[in-house]
């Protein structure tokens, strides 16, 4: 065995909670590496080019991309760094666990004023449970409330526990590096990086990203293999090529990759068959380009593999040697997705309807999300789908939304499970909440009624508090817009898995009864105006409604049902005032993540290209009635 250093490469991921400024980082390592052709028109969040990351400001995908860095501290060459530009965002974990499979050291991005959050928690234990090296950047330096000294000894505190947790689990954990981790301070959007702690509000002393590629090139180690070790390669994401068809994105950990290469190609069930690689490319700053080889560390894609998925290897077909499969946790939250049932499907021609369509779709995306699981629940038009979290499953069922699908979506539940005893678990979260002190009251009697029980509390004496919650996560089903409300919108939330525990028993989370229609037709001006002082609607005159269809919330707790189709009557006689529409209250539209939260139990989500429903699973009223009564009488 003869080890050898590509000292010319460096692979190294980037995370951080979300909205901590990774991506801008990297936009500005890209522009500082001059990165990009002179025609190239270069914009904020460049990594972000899913059309619903922009939207929602948040990375949905983990994606790589490579600089050639040749500046000041190159002093060998030219060196190349890929970078992975994970997802901050807990529901997308999946994403993070396949990038640090990828790379040989981790950037922590903390922002200068909030300090680590739970993802920051949940990225940094499992790049110690990899054994990478981290490298602190505190970014956001210039915030007005930055508390730089802080933050670093909060986030140094937080390696030192994981550590202290991860030392019975991992072998030969390197105690003194998690010691020393070297610290950077940053403004990402400023492209300005120093090793000089900043003044709290202030930018770094220095006006370019050096002092990061520095301490990337010093702490992050080269990739490093056995030059007499047959070909191995990890499949650890999934594109595709209208020309080439689906790409297999992989890092070589030994041998060559070349293109027109005979492999063996190990599959998820262990079995093995050679294929050819057809087209090998490169990734340099956002575009990929046809290359002929690649080496030990290089991570590149490659196409002639109709089927390949996220977790198999690339080997040599004359020394098969296959690599561990790609594991991450289990799903928490699961909904069921099923074809559109309701009175008006296929009103507009090349929609997608049938159950066919659905499950090639959901198989589809099994393919390239690790996280995700999909369950046959014995119906042939719905199955549940499980996974992270509410987010994850909503961006799911709104991309198959803007493919042309037409869906019924049920209300998100948690996905339960027995101890050894058999007792039934639920999965809990530990959630992190920032408001303005004014609000404290309100969030802690939100919190204990959805059966929250508080672990700490922390006043950094800037008018906000933080408290930190262990919460079944069935409580947090529908929390968001509740949260919002009561905090006026200001206040911050963040989760993460904190293992199953224990059924917390009942939770009651919706206070609103639901304002059904009680009959087909079109939803007329004049009915919403004699309705509206005592409920709130969801629909707009002329918006077609069906019997069962749920058009708002009644301001009491008991469901209601209503003609919200009611004309005004004829008559010969003359008015001396006319209907004043100006009085109408304006609807609310409610986005899919709204309607998902506001869904009760016997509730389900219509969901098409053009229009977001409510409506009652059972669309018969006097069905339901007997329903009601059935479940009534079997808890007397």
């Amino acid at each position: 065995m003869a080890t050898a250093i590509r000292s010319d490469l460096r692979n190294v991921a980037i995370v951080a909670h979300v909205d901590h400024g990774k991506t801008t980082l990297v936009d500005a390592m890209l522009k500082q590496t001059n990165s990009f052709d002179a025609h190239f028109d270069t914009e904020d969040r460049m990594m972000d080019g899913n059309e619903l990351e922009r939207e929602k400001g948040i990375t949905i995908l983990a994606k790589n991309t490579s600089v050639l860095y040749n500046g000041a501290h190159a002093t060998d060459g030219p060196i190349t760094i890929n970078v992975i530009d994970t997802p901050g965002h807990a529901d997308f974990g999946g994403e993070v666990e396949r990038g640090l499979s990828m790379v040989d050291g981790v950037v922590l991005l903390v922002d200068a004023s909030e300090g680590p959050l739970p993802q920051t928690r949940f990225v940094l234990r499992k790049a110690l449970a990899a054994k990478l090296p981290v490298i602190l950047l505190v970014n956001k330096t210039d915030r007005p409330d930055a508390r730089i000294d802080e933050v670093v000894a909060e986030s140094q505190d937080l390696l030192l526990g994981l550590a202290s947790d991860l030392s019975e689990e991992v072998e030969d954990l390197d105690l003194d590096a998690i010691l020393n981790v070297p610290v950077v301070y940053a403004s990402g959007r400023n492209g300005a990086a120093s090793t000089n702690k900043p003044a709290d509000g202030s930018l770094p002393d220095n006006d370019d990203l050096e002092p990061l590629f520095d301490a990337i090139l010093t702490h992050v180690p080269a990739p490093r293999y056995d030059d007499e070790h047959p070909l191995q390669a990890h499949v650890t994401n999934l594109d595709a090529s209208p020309f080439l068809g689906r790409l297999a994105l992989l890092r070589v950990f030994h041998g060559t990759l070349q293109k027109g290469q005979t492999v063996a190609w190990v599959k998820s069930d262990g079995t093995v068959q050679n294929a050819r690689i057809t087209e090998l490319l490169v990734t340099k700053a956002l575009s990929r380009y046809p290359a002929e080889s690649a080496g030990p560390g290089d991570i590149v894609a490659v196409a002639g593999f109709d089927t390949i998925t996220i977790g198999e290897t690339l080997s040599d077909p004359e020394d098969v040697r296959p690599l561990p499969t790609i594991t991450v946790d289990d799903p928490a939250i699961s909904m069921t997705i099923g074809t559109n049932t309701s009175p008006i499907i296929g009103k507009v021609k090349g929609h997608k309807l049938t159950a066919r369509m659905v499950k090639d779709r959901l198989d589809r995306e099994l393919v390239g999300n690790v996280s995700l699981k999909v369950v046959d629940i014995g119906r042939p038009d719905a199955w549940e789908v499980q996974g992270r979290g509410e987010l994850a499953l909503a961006i799911l069922v709104e991309q198959m939304r803007r493919e042309g699908f037409e869906l019924t979506v049920g209300k998100p539940q948690v996905v339960t499970r027995r101890d050894e005893n058999g007792k039934l678990q639920e999965p809990f979260e530990h959630m992190t909440i920032d408001v303005p002190d004014e609000y404290l009251g309100a969030v802690t009697q939100l919190m204990a009624a959805r059966k929250g029980r508080m672990e700490n509390m922390a006043n950094h004496g800037s008018g906000w508090v933080r408290m930190e919650f262990i919460v079944p996560s069935r409580g947090l089903i529908g929390f968001r817009t509740q949260f919002l409300t009561d905090t006026r919108g200001t206040g911050i939330a963040n989760g993460i898995s904190h293992g199953y525990g224990p059924w917390a028993g009942e939770i009651s989370t919706r206070t609103n009864g639901s304002i059904i229609a009680d009959r087909s037709g079109v939803v007329t001006p004049f009915a919403i105006i004699n309705l509206q002082e005592r409920m709130s609607f969801f629909v707009q005159p002329t918006e077609e409604v069906y019997e069962g269809m749920v058009v708002g919330e009644n301001s009491r707790a008991d469901d209601m049902d209503v003609n919200i189709t009611k004309e005004k009557k004829l008559t010969n006689m003359r008015q001396s005032t006319a209907d004043n529409f100006e009085s109408m209250t304006p609807s609310k539209v409610l986005s899919l993540e709204e309607a998902l939260e506001f869904a009760g139990d016997d509730e389900c989500v219509e969901v098409t290209p053009d229009a977001i429903r409510i409506r009652k699973v059972e669309l018969d009223a006097s069905a339901r009635q007997r329903s009601t009564a059935r479940l009534k009488k079997q808890n007397a």
